[in-house]
């Protein structure tokens, strides 16, 4: 936190976002020291006001001040449609009852989503935030919502990057080349990422949105095509080739093809395009 805020300059301007592993009160403290701002997920029940409740105590006494649609898929990959109640309001949050002579209090907002109607099949969808951003809105909770769901997506996308392209492996002694091999693996982690989450969110744009002419060619010819995926529209068809290529089933019930298989098959049609582009030249 504070190399990132002497890195910006301007610490006002930086607001650090993380999960249940910051609901740490030495990082709020910190944040409030520095001038910058934090939103977590919270995992512990802190004591609030004047100490004789927590934070959920009186957050369940609260109203529910508005609803926020989502769409989501459960472990099966089936798409959810779920309307979240929303509460929040700001209080005095107080120390752990070891430190709280070395700390003083802290006003903040806190934000608790909870699943309206949830079926009795499933655990309901929650999320409890914590921040010292101001939450006097529904808009301001969605919001702070929508910003701690970007978190997974930057996860996921730094998963790609250590252990499908492998960074952490790379033997360069010199910052520079570092960097510049970084570059350049940022850019298929990226790739790899946008691939598996653009044929979710558009499943029927063209495929040449994604792929390659020579791509296209080679899947069709590599991977025969299943009764499950010859009903996919085609940029879904084409991702699911893919994602066989590194070991995606591609049954009826399986969930759509994840991180890990997308870069494995995108590592195996690197390698087949690169022998058939130079046979093509020897023969050409």
């Amino acid at each position: 936190m504070r190399g990132s805020s002497a890195l910006l300059g301007e610490s006002g301007h930086c607001i650090h976002v993380g999960d249940r592993e910051s609901d740490i009160y030495e990082l709020f403290r910190t944040a409030h020291d520095l001038g910058t701002h934090f939103l977590v997920r919270t995992c512990v029940d802190r004591p609030a006001g004047d100490g004789q409740h927590t934070i959920d105590a009186e957050m369940r006494n609260g109203r529910v001040k508005g609803l926020h649609r989502v769409e989501l898929r459960d472990a099966n990959g089936a798409r959810l449609v779920v309307d979240l109640e929303l509460r929040y309001q700001r209080m005095t949050v107080l120390p752990p009852i070891g430190k709280q002579s070395r700390y003083p209090a802290l006003q903040l907002w806190v934000i608790h989503a909870r699943e309206r109607n949830a079926p009795g099949t499933r655990a309901p969808i929650e999320c409890r935030l914590i921040t010292d951003l101001p939450v006097s809105s529904r808009a301001q909770a969605v919001e702070k919502l929508d910003w701690y769901s970007m978190r997974w997506k930057i996860e996921t996308f730094h998963q790609i990057l250590r252990s499908g392209c492998k960074a952490e492996e790379a033997r360069l002694r010199a910052a520079d080349r570092l960097a510049k091999l970084i570059s350049v693996l940022c850019i298929l982690s990226w790739r790899i990422f946008w691939l598996t989450m653009v044929s979710r969110a558009v499943p029927q744009a063209p495929p040449e949105a994604a792929f390659t002419k020579t791509e296209i060619e080679l899947l069709n010819c590599l991977v025969q095509e299943s009764a499950h995926t010859a009903r996919a529209p085609p940029l879904v068809r084409n991702v699911f080739k893919l994602g066989q290529l590194g070991g995606y089933l591609a049954r009826a019930s399986d969930p759509p093809p994840g991180n890990t298989v997308m870069w494995r098959g995108m590592r195996r049609l690197t390698d087949i395009q690169l022998g058939y582009e130079r046979a093509m030249k020897r023969s050409g």
